[in-house]
């Protein structure tokens, strides 16, 4: 490939032909602010933050759409160019709802913090401000207009990475503001609750609906038992609320936490993770050996879920019935557990701790409530339990390594990694072929299925049997994998698809990062290699070799598919018809 050699603020740079100036600086260790640019995504040179001088040029360059040409002179931070910002950040503030020390993301907010680096003056402009109006219509989240600074981040989350598009500009000049069409209420719309959009935003325009006064008044309460289960992409992402690098595993003292609020058992999901693999596994076989609907399309993604049943309603036959891990916890917390220790179920509190903003669309779809309460009472983000810890006053660093409670709390290597993308589709084939050919697998690993890469595929010959696999993660790729099998192009017998790309470790309920960090670092696979260790460390790495789930269903479930295994950890779903604006 081509190379060009230029200079930035007087250092030499060389890179390839097609390089932007904002990519060849960060290459010569300098940081171009940004607001609106979103790598791959939304590259639109809108906000511009990230102008700089280029010598011979007309006019200051946007840094992030501009690329570098052979003996380019680049200047990042002359006066003009930094009094060129300042002006752009204060026109900002002109309209923008500056509540700052009441606002979710004041302290991790990138509007916030390039005007303190830039010294701006807040009332440097004063006039009229775009009319907002807050929408609260989402099971999820909330959009609050007034903190918008219509960067479109959220608009290429939405349509590009997740192929959906509910959102948009609406109007022209000073009305611009972005909504769904026809100013119909988010809820109306077929969104599918992701949280992508909120995952990016840079401002509090975009946040998740809290459940933390909820959760604390439970806790409170000398009548209820409040017990917390945590997913395993929580642990892989907590520890960056606190400061550590991206890539810390924070299970530890994310148990010791959650103890110290108060919680009156702290279990991990991944147990129910294992106990998803046994009976979606057990569902695999009987439809391959039964002549069932096939290709077979895992169900732990809330949000994955929701888009099948509006985009894709013919293929609900293709959706395994198994609930995901979250609520399959919650139904044997309220039936075994209740039981085995002589409580009330309706005086127990389940609440959950999740990367994904779709979980609480989840606790309210219908066919979740298996002993006659809801599965689940609360769920949690990872942000969430952070400003928890944070309002307790619990001190992180000090917090010592502490081990989940029994019996819920134990859980295999193939439990751990539901959290990355082929994670699902890696436990299920661990325990799917050992079943099918009655060995032991020497190395339960398949790593063809590992990776951030959005679609990947693969064929393992198992029992005399080509058994081919898919994966998916974005919806967008969901989208176009399913739109292969639909025409006839691909063939497969078991497919995963997660809603969010790289899986529950990029759910949209996991710490904001940084633009200038996400832009240049792949958070999914620094997050992902946490729970592949966990994996790698564990010494039970199957599913089906878990000892408290082989009791489990010794003592009460019978075996995987029984009665009372459907009755407790399968559901329904419901073709979604998208509301009308009148």
């Amino acid at each position: 490939m081509e190379q060009y050699t230029i200079k930035i603020n007087g250092i030499e740079v060389t890179a390839p032909k097609g390089t932007t100036i904002l990519e060849a600086a960060r290459m010569a260790g300098i940081t171009i602010p940004t607001l609106c640019y979103l790598k791959d995504i939304n590259a639109i040179g809108a906000c511009r933050i990230c102008v700089v001088e280029v010598k011979g040029a007309r006019g200051l360059a946007a840094a992030c759409v501009y690329p570098i040409a052979p003996n380019m002179e680049v200047f990042t931070h002359t006066p003009r160019v930094i009094a060129y910002r300042k002006r752009t950040l204060e026109l900002l503030l002109s309209n923008h709802n500056c509540s700052c020390l009441s606002c979710v993301r004041s302290g991790n907010c990138e509007l916030q913090t390039l005007c303190r680096e830039y010294n701006v003056n807040q009332d440097a402009y004063v006039g009229a401000k775009t009319p907002s109006e807050i929408d609260d219509s989402a099971a999820h989240m909330i959009r609050d207009n007034s903190k918008c600074i219509l960067c479109r981040r959220c608009v290429a989350a939405c349509e590009v990475t997740q192929g959906i598009g509910v959102i948009g500009a609406n109007e022209r000049g000073f009305k611009t503001h972005i909504g769904s069409a026809f100013e119909m209420d988010l809820d109306d719309t077929a969104c599918v609750n992701c949280g992508q959009c909120i995952a990016v935003c840079p401002t509090g325009a975009l946040y998740e609906k809290s459940n933390i006064d909820d959760i604390f008044a439970a806790i409170a309460d000398p009548e209820k038992y409040v017990v917390v289960q945590t997913a395993p992409a929580v642990r892989a992402a907590l520890a960056e609320e606190f400061g550590y690098p991206i890539g810390t595993n924070a299970q530890g003292k994310m148990a010791a936490a959650l103890r110290r609020l108060g919680f009156s058992k702290v279990f991990d999901t991944d147990f129910a993770a294992d106990l998803t693999i046994m009976e979606e596994a057990n569902e695999f076989l009987h439809r391959v050996q039964n002549g069932g609907v096939l290709p077979l399309i895992t169900s732990c993604s809330p949000g994955w879920v929701k888009f099948c049943e509006t985009y894709y309603p013919d293929m609900i036959p293709n959706l395994s019935t198994c609930k995901s891990p979250q609520q399959m916890f919650g139904a044997i917390l309220k039936s075994y557990f209740a039981e085995k220790n002589g409580i009330d179920p309706k005086n127990i509190v389940s609440v959950s701790v999740m990367p994904c903003t779709a979980k609480k669309f989840e606790i309210g779809r219908p066919d979740q409530a298996a002993n006659g309460v809801p599965d689940l009472d609360y769920t949690m983000t990872t942000r969430e339990l952070a400003r928890m810890i944070k309002r307790a006053g619990i001190r992180w660093d000090d917090l010592p390594e502490e081990d989940f409670d029994q019996p819920l709390g134990e859980s295999t290597g193939a439990g751990v990694i539901f959290g990355a993308t082929g994670g699902v589709m890696e436990a299920a084939l661990r325990t799917a072929v050992e079943k099918l050919t009655g060995e032991t697998l020497a190395r339960p690993d398949f790593v063809d299925v590992r990776g951030v890469e959005g679609i990947k595929e693969a064929t393992y010959n198992v029992a005399g049997m080509d058994v081919k696999i898919a994966v998916a993660s974005g919806l967008a790729n969901a989208r176009k994998l399913l739109d292969m099998v639909k025409s006839g192009e691909k063939t497969y017998h078991f497919i995963e698809i997660m809603a969010c790309p790289g899986g529950c470790v990029n759910g949209g309920g996991q710490p904001q990062v940084h633009a200038n960090i996400r832009n240049f670092v792949d958070i999914r696979a620094e997050r992902a290699k946490v729970l592949y260790s966990l994996d790698e460390a564990n010494t039970i790495r199957k599913s089906h070799e878990n000892p408290q789930i082989i009791e489990l269903y010794k003592s009460y479930l019978g075996e995987p598919g029984s009665h009372r295994a459907h009755e407790l950890l399968h559901t329904s779903y419901v073709p979604r018809v998208v509301n009308k604006p009148m």
